[in-house]
């Protein structure tokens, strides 16, 4: 057993190396941590320490774990290891114990490492087995999704097969496995998949300036997570992330909790989280947001600008968290892994509270007709008719929205939640429509929260 000390300053690097040595004839790796927790006044970080694992194949290329702040101990066997670690050899060589100092107490931080290796014969390392590519769908069809979940594997509470059953429950097609800067549940979820349910590998890729989803990437694929915004090197892990089949998505970016709004831009997005879990006021602000960037796409469409289609996600880690609150619900050809893509890339997609709203945006103008993601390539001059058809909504209001502001607001649906709102316009007065179905005003918040909005409808020829 080794004990390693030390205390870590306010401006520490953002991840510390111990080293530790590994002998041959080990079969088990086991770490232990604690830290102080000084008071601090009001409004000023705490302390807080984040740990994971590279083994002796060095601090690049050695990932074996990752816990943050969620566990005060992990093991790592070759049979075997805690959630969030790597099961494999424990080959003989310099190993290191990384530590992230997530914030630090004007005090400082000091922590105590324990390190127990145990001799003996290794276990044998299993074979990993991953869901498939596809489930039984229904063709080009809608399907519900939600591509941001946490289970025990990172800081969540759940079993991935608890998780799937909620998903079940709350109506989804398809699921995206998104563990804070690990892989190790990726071989966790094949039981968990089937002929109902897509189960997509990612991980969420949890830097110190902001926090962003690597969605459906090939099983394994691990993206590193150690830079910040002013280092110039989230291009090379976002081509990463699409060389291994994935998405790149930003996920909460206008989040308040220290290293959660996106800092990089979204340059090198896919698609961004405009709605996670319940509806906030931040959700709101990066409404707000969004809906600027598509009026700069509009606007500099001639430069080849391209618009950004929204996501929402329930972010879910635990009860009473709501696995699909929200869901994405997109038009793909078929229930596959890239079918799925493909949609959401597109922005063939609309974001839901439930299962219970569903949504059909159309404009029709001319002889043509266009929904969500799609563009109604008419003259400037042309009336077009936008009809949105919303079920499971009851009393909530319409709101169309376009580059120039909201233009349209509803009555209150019935009761029923079932109704078609109407409105017409011409592409010279609104570059874009896109929806919103919101509830009714209430004390709250974020009055009027959201129940489902679309991606936009484009207006104008090219």
């Amino acid at each position: 057993m080794t004990t390693l000390r030390g205390t870590l300053a306010p401006g520490s690097p953002d991840y510390v190396y111990l080293p530790v040595e590994v002998p041959s004839g080990t079969n088990e790796l086991k770490v232990s941590y604690t830290y102080d927790k000084p008071l601090v006044p009001p409004g000023t970080p705490g302390n807080a320490l984040d740990i994971g694992l590279f083994d002796q194949r060095g601090i690049e290329a050695g990932f074996r774990g990752w816990s943050g702040g969620a566990r005060a101990e992990f093991f790592v066997r070759g049979d075997e290891a805690t959630p969030g670690y790597l099961p494999g050899p424990l080959d003989p060589g310099t190993w290191h114990i990384v530590l992230g100092p997530y914030t630090v107490a004007p005090q400082g931080l000091s922590y105590e490492v324990t390190v127990t290796l145990a001799a003996g014969e290794p276990g044998e390392t299993p074979r990993p087995v991953y869901p498939p590519d596809r489930a039984v769908g229904r063709g080009r069809a809608w399907y519900r999704g939600d591509c941001h979940l946490h289970s025990w594997h990172s800081d969540g509470r759940r079993t991935p097969a608890e998780i799937g059953a909620l998903a079940r429950a709350a109506g989804l097609d398809f699921i995206n496995s998104s563990e804070h800067n690990t892989t190790s549940s990726h071989a966790h979820w094949a039981d968990v998949a089937g002929d109902d349910l897509l189960v997509l590998l990612g991980e969420e890729v949890t830097t110190r300036n902001g926090h962003v989803l690597a969605l459906g990437t090939e099983p394994g694929t691990f993206v590193d997570w150690r830079y910040r915004a002013r280092d110039g090197r989230f291009g090379r892990f976002a081509r990463r992330i699409r060389e291994a089949g994935g998405l790149v998505v930003p996920a909460h970016p206008h989040a308040t909790c220290v290293g959660c709004g996106w800092r990089f831009g979204f340059g090198e997005a896919d698609a961004v989280e405009v709605w996670n879990g319940p509806y906030t006021p931040d959700d709101e602000v990066t409404l707000a947001a969004w809906d600027a960037q598509l009026v700069a796409s509009v606007r500099e469409r001639g430069k080849g600008r391209q618009w950004l289609p929204a996501m929402g996600n329930s972010d879910a880690h635990r009860d009473p968290d709501a696995v699909g609150m929200p869901q994405t619900v997109v038009l793909a050809e078929d229930l596959t892994r890239e079918a799925i893509q493909q949609g959401l890339r597109a922005g063939r997609s609309y974001v839901a509270e439930s299962r219970h709203v569903t949504l059909s945006l159309s404009v029709a103008g001319g002889d043509q007709e266009a929904g969500m993601g799609e563009r109604l390539a008419v003259p400037e001059d042309t009336p077009v008719t936008v009809r949105l058809e919303v079920s499971g909504a009851p009393r909530c209001s319409v709101r169309f929205v376009t580059d120039q502001g909201t233009l349209f607001t509803s009555e209150p649906l019935p009761v029923s939640g079932a109704g078609v709102v109407e409105w017409r316009t011409t592409p010279a007065y609104a570059a874009y429509v896109r929806a919103e179905v919101r509830h009714e005003t209430a004390l709250g918040p974020v009055p009027g929260a959201m129940a489902a909005f679309t991606n936009p409808v484009f207006l104008g020829a090219v």
